[in-house]
């Protein structure tokens, strides 16, 4: 374990955060003492740690690295995609396994932000792949820059595990089922004092100054990173950041992009990198040779992917996540070098945001279908396979329901004798109530028709109160159950998640570590430092 913290990178504290050092010391819980190099060491240190556990023989390299990232997939969400999963098969669901979670490592993950109880992607997601912890809303820098405030980013970017990896000749890709400039698969990639400056389109709201937006950033990769040929593969939705902001841009909707600059940046894509291809339909992805393409990027909606369910009804057809996942392997498995490929299933994230279980339980078991296309496909004797969540969401599974109870429907428990009952079991107040909930959000909506988990939006915040069930479908994919606290939008929650690994390094995974401890995993597990 030879890495060290960048010494050009080492931070000096910006004053808005004096009063939050001072207070920490009263409080004696050491934040005064947090810095990019303690989180960097710290994370060495348990990796160090983890090492004196083993016995034997180390295990052989990585040769590659696979990162699953399921967004907003706390271990309440796996639950009920596991319960989910077996129903639809005609099971009681309970006994069930998610594929990964037959994976032999199994740890828990810290994900506060620097300066969050309850964190966000971009913190989290930079600690994953960078190695520290850092500010919500931060992309790739460190904890000192002032978020929204480009003059502060100077000096503070952070290497990611995927530039890292560029620099030494393995092959990299991103697959996502959110915009490519979202925060999870941006933190890659791209170094930003806002999660929020997706295009040029968004610099008025930030002091933008001179830094780029994070869409250039996937494009001008090649040319800032020391050692790399470029992204071989980048997957997901967002075409509206790279395109330019006239009518006719957008080849699915005949609409405009969100570009300022008048760039092409999808043109761009094609003319800087040698043997590439650009694709934006399922047809044209499905169509592509994995053997006659070095660099494929692919932007298949003009904001985020359709949700799992929604697919089908796509105008211009999207690929699956395992579609994706597959299409990428094939591709960067033809460098001798190896790869490292960071897998997202976005939209678990905003099904929960929405209220909406179905949609969320369905993207969940799409992921574990993914990790399954991904087992199947490589060595294991040389691919270390890490499944996580970047943070849960307040999503709650309870009431007593009998075994086998449909975990999308009304609680039906048992009497006080143990007997099932066929009825709904009620509430004090003598109305049903369902298994899985939410700690706040928008409240009870059932909203039929296309696009029913955003339509809550539209449909503003449900402040009236218990709703009476009875007569509601509530496995309906436009139910939205009802929460406790009303609130524009559901929120993060802050408990642990679960991290699930196979491969080399993989028993690396283990007790209860930081977030960014994975990134430190990866880096002992491939000897990245020392190739």
């Amino acid at each position: 374990m030879s890495q060290s913290y960048p010494s050009n990178r080492l931070p000096s504290l910006w004053p808005g955060r004096k009063l939050c050092l001072i207070l920490a010391l009263v409080a004696n819980i050491g934040l005064a003492q947090e810095t990019p190099q303690t989180w960097f060491e710290q994370g060495q240190a348990v990796v160090e740690r983890h090492l004196g556990y083993r016995n034997g023989p180390a295990p052989a390299t990585a040769r590659n690295v696979i990162l699953f990232i399921g967004d907003g997939m706390g271990i309440s969400t796996v639950t009920a995609a596991r319960i989910l999963e077996g129903q639809l098969r005609g099971e009681s669901g309970e006994e069930n396994e998610l594929f990964f979670e037959t994976f032999p490592n199994v740890a828990l993950s810290k994900t506060y932000n620097v300066n969050r109880q309850v964190p966000d992607s971009a913190g989290t997601m930079t600690a994953i792949v960078s190695g520290i912890k850092t500010d919500v809303g931060l992309i790739g820098v460190n904890q000192d820059v002032i978020r929204g405030d480009c003059d502060s980013q100077a000096g503070k970017d952070i290497p990611s595990f995927l530039e890292l990896a560029e620099g030494r000749g393995l092959a990299t890709g991103i697959v996502t089922t959110a915009r490519l400039t979202h925060a999870t698969p941006a933190a890659n990639y791209a170094h930003s004092m806002d999660r929020d400056f997706e295009d040029d389109g968004d610099a008025a709201r930030f002091n933008a100054g001179d830094c780029p937006d994070i869409a250039r950033q996937l494009i001008e990769f090649r040319a800032k990173t020391p050692g790399s040929d470029g992204i071989e593969v980048a997957l997901g939705g967002g075409r509206r950041s790279f395109l330019p902001r006239r009518d006719g841009s957008d080849p699915e909707t005949g609409g405009a992009g969100e570009r300022l600059d008048g760039r092409n940046l999808s043109e761009e894509w094609l003319a800087d990198l040698d043997n590439s291809a650009y694709v934006w339909n399922r047809e044209e992805f499905m169509a592509i040779d994995p053997n006659e393409v070095d660099h494929l990027l692919g932007l298949f909606n003009p904001a985020h992917m359709q949700y799992s369910l929604d697919r089908p009804s796509d105008p211009g057809g999207e690929p699956t996540l395992s579609e994706m996942t597959a299409k990428a392997i094939e591709i960067l498995s033809r460098n001798e070098q190896g790869y490292f490929l960071n897998v997202e299933a976005g939209r678990i994230d905003h099904a929960h945001h929405a209220t909406n279980p179905q949609r969320a339980l369905l993207d969940t078991i799409e992921l574990a279908r993914a990790v399954e296309t991904a087992y199947d496909m490589v060595d294991l004797s040389e691919t270390l396979i890490i499944v996580t969540a970047d943070h849960s969401h307040v999503f709650t599974i309870a009431g007593y329901p009998q075994r086998g109870n449909p975990i999308l429907g009304r609680v039906v428990g048992v009497d006080p004798a143990g007997e099932p009952q066929t009825e709904d079991t009620l509430a004090v107040d003598g109305l049903p109530y369902t298994t899985l909930g939410y700690a706040n959000g928008g409240g009870f909506h059932f909203l039929p028709g296309a696009n029913t988990a955003d339509a809550i939006y539209a449909a503003g915040v449900n402040t009236q109160g218990r709703a009476d069930l009875s007569d509601v479908d509530t496995t309906h994919e436009g139910f939205h159950p009802e929460v406790l606290v009303p609130l524009n939008d559901e929120t993060h929650g802050g408990e642990d998640v679960a991290i699930y690994a196979i491969g080399p390094g993989s028993d690396l995974i283990r007790g209860v570590v930081e977030q960014h401890v994975i990134f430190h995993v990866m880096m002992e597990a491939t000897r990245l430092q020392s190739r």
